[in-house]
């Protein structure tokens, strides 16, 4: 009866009746409102709960399909890297957890790495995913940041960073926080480039994560509701003994208290995306950045205001026309000046006359004579203006020339009125 009951009855049962096995995920209950959301239904909303409008976590493949256009992108190549370097074991070995990770996520590593286009503007993207081990930030994942930011760099495109970790990885120790500056170089060469680099906070962004690359961008985005900190909001509480503020570490905190530029739904992430890039992104590639049809420094004479010159080439040429006829004409000023300078000397210095030649025009002799002579044959206009330029038409002009020494036997008599110079110091005396 044994036999009969324990193995023929159930295998006729078994015939007869089909069990349908009920996958675990076929239903998903929300975090936040415990709502039950069908999951085709859940996926096709891009993962945020139609009723609390709670954003669940998503894989870096579904960060791809939703953001780039038609969710076509072609991977970016990254460099392989030590599978265990440290040869790390804890209740079980560092490879076999990769191992698990990588079935379980399809990938090499947390973060994925592909260019594409958002809106019709090339961008290359970085994801990291949170399913393979917390997003953890190890030699892989850092490579595979600086090899997205280095390839940004070489097509000239906007970089776009879907941040997602729980912070370094222990398996690797020291290796993995050699990642954060190495990351935090690679940013430096997109500044160099002059590359926006766009980073969008997702739940949840910490530890070393936070404190490099993640925070390090030009425009930093955080989905709403998104754990972002260095240190949980638990350790802070067990450190400090105190009760956190509601809220406290969330996004919607950060963007009150200025840690952050915004907060964007995910429905609206992609034009939020495409918006930025077309702004801050270079404008033209860049083989295409400079016209040599265009001429920016020949005269306007030169016909360079034809039909291939732009505005700003036109408002250039001008602008160099303008500076060089300044400059001609400070250089004229000057040469005016030094002539100027040596007509007064020639007239103050050398303008007292002698007895023999106080009836004469000019009041001078010797050297000072030449001078003088060579000065009036000037136009007399030219001569006025000089002086007005240089303030001294109607005024009296004092010559810095020490006075005569008394060792000085020619003697001196006083000029005829007519004849005696203007402002010399023998004037002055009598």
């Amino acid at each position: 009866m044994n036999w009969i009951s324990n193995v023929v009855r159930p295998r006729i049962r078994s015939f007869l009746t089909t069990k349908r096995e009920v996958p675990d995920n076929l239903w998903i209950k929300c975090p936040d409102s415990g709502q039950m959301v069908f999951h085709k239904d859940l996926e096709a909303n891009q993962f945020v709960v139609p009723g609390s409008n709670y954003h669940m976590r998503m894989s870096s493949a579904d960060r791809f399909r939703t953001t780039f256009d038609d969710g076509v992108f072609t991977p970016v190549p990254l460099p392989d890297v030590a599978a265990d370097p440290l040869k790390f074991r804890d209740g079980r070995r560092y490879v076999d957890r990769l191992k698990d990770a990588k079935a379980k996520t399809e990938l090499s590593d947390a973060v994925l790495v592909g260019e594409g286009f958002i809106d019709g503007a090339p961008v290359v993207m970085a994801a990291q995913d949170f399913q393979f081990m917390g997003g953890s930030l190890g030699m892989a994942a850092g490579e595979a940041v600086i090899a997205g930011m280095l390839r940004a760099v070489e097509r000239n495109t906007p970089f776009i960073l879907f941040a997602a970790s729980g912070g370094a990885r222990m398996q690797e120790g020291i290796l993995s926080l050699m990642q954060m500056p190495r990351t935090t170089i690679a940013v430096q060469r997109l500044r160099d480039a002059g590359l926006p680099y766009v980073v969008v906070l997702t739940d949840p962004t910490t530890g070393g994560v936070t404190a490099s690359y993640a925070m390090l961008g030009d425009v930093h985005i955080a989905e709403p509701g998104a754990l972002i900190c260095f240190a949980g909001p638990r350790v802070i509480e067990q450190t400090i003994r105190e009760q956190l503020p509601e809220g406290f570490q969330r996004a919607e905190y950060l963007l009150e208290h200025g840690m952050i530029d915004m907060v964007v739904h995910r429905h609206d992430m992609r034009e939020t995306l495409g918006r930025l890039c077309r702004l801050l992104g270079p404008a033209v590639e860049g083989e295409d950045a400079h016209d040599d049809e265009v001429p920016l420094l020949e005269s306007p004479d030169a016909g360079s205001q034809g039909e291939g010159a732009t505005a700003e080439g036109a408002a250039a040429i001008v602008a160099a026309a303008a500076a060089q006829d300044a400059e001609a004409v400070v250089d004229a000023a000057d040469a005016l000046v030094e002539t100027a300078k040596e007509v007064v000397e020639s007239v103050s210095v050398n303008g007292t006359p002698d007895a023999s030649q106080a009836g004469s025009d000019d009041g001078v002799t010797g050297d000072g004579a030449d001078k003088t002579a060579e000065a009036a044959e000037k136009p007399k206009a030219e001569q006025t203006s000089l002086f007005n330029a240089l303030g001294l038409g109607g005024s009296t002009w004092k010559s810095d020339e020490p006075a005569a020494a008394d060792t000085d036997k020619t003697p001196v008599t006083k000029p005829s009125s007519d004849a005696k110079p203007r402002g010399s110091k023998a004037s002055a005396k009598e």
